[in-house]
């Protein structure tokens, strides 16, 4: 049998998909509805993933042998500090870092906590879209419970696409910016490509990490459960 994964604030499953292909079963939960979560895509994927639409910081924990989440970064976002808005003494977008990291302790077993650079994560792996052969930046920080490295620097990228920085009209760009909305024909294949995601819409994409990181992550964390067996 497969090791078991929860992936919580699991979103369209770009973080799960690379979980699978490590050798995972995953199961997703997210507050909102995810209907492009890799499950529902057809009957293989369904033996392997499993979604449920609930509150992470409620969800049952028992029954997993690791767990990842993603909590929302726009605390830690700069665009997002400036709009945060307070609402009945609490913010909008509240950091739920050290609720989730005591939930996933409490466990004893080995977790993962994702997010955008923020001294909130405790010594960090820094992961990066070049270093996986990506057209795509995305640079993303990892708190792990295990052995876990940081992927080397890499600049092999050359500008050869259309730059989404109006700071930069005209000037190319070495990655593809995937944020905001589509803004030229053939951007969305561009985007799917660059982050190897086919299955969301632009807004899941948007929002999603590579699976290549936690299929990368993923490769620790089952050797770690693996010698935690023996």
């Amino acid at each position: 049998m497969k090791p078991r994964l929860l992936d919580l604030f699991c979103g369209g499953g770009g973080a799960a998909f690379g979980y699978y292909k490590s050798g995972f079963d995953v199961v997703g939960v997210d507050i909102k509805n995810q209907p492009h979560y890799p499950s529902f895509h057809d009957a293989e994927y369904a033996k392997h993933f499993k979604f449920y639409q609930a509150d992470a910081l409620t969800y049952p924990l028992e029954g997993f042998d690791a767990y990842h989440a993603s909590p929302p970064c726009q605390h830690a976002s700069t665009i997002a500090k400036q709009n945060r808005v307070m609402r009945q003494g609490v913010y909008d977008h509240p950091n739920l870092i050290p609720q989730i990291r005591s939930r996933l302790m409490a466990t004893g077993k080995p977790y993962v906590i994702e997010n955008v650079k923020t001294p909130e994560l405790i010594n960090p792996i820094k992961l990066t879209g070049s270093a996986f052969g990506l057209d795509v930046k995305r640079d993303r920080y990892f708190e792990a419970t295990f052995v876990c490295f940081s992927t080397p620097k890499s600049d092999w990228q050359r500008p050869r696409f259309r730059s989404l920085d109006q700071r930069r009209h005209g000037k190319l760009a070495c990655v593809v910016g995937v944020h905001g909305h589509i803004n030229y024909k053939g951007e969305r294949e561009l985007r799917e490509k660059a982050m190897g995601i086919d299955w969301m819409n632009d807004y899941e994409l948007s929002q999603a990490i590579p699976p290549a990181y936690t299929e990368y992550i993923g490769s620790f964390l089952m050797k770690h459960i693996r010698k935690e067996l023996q």
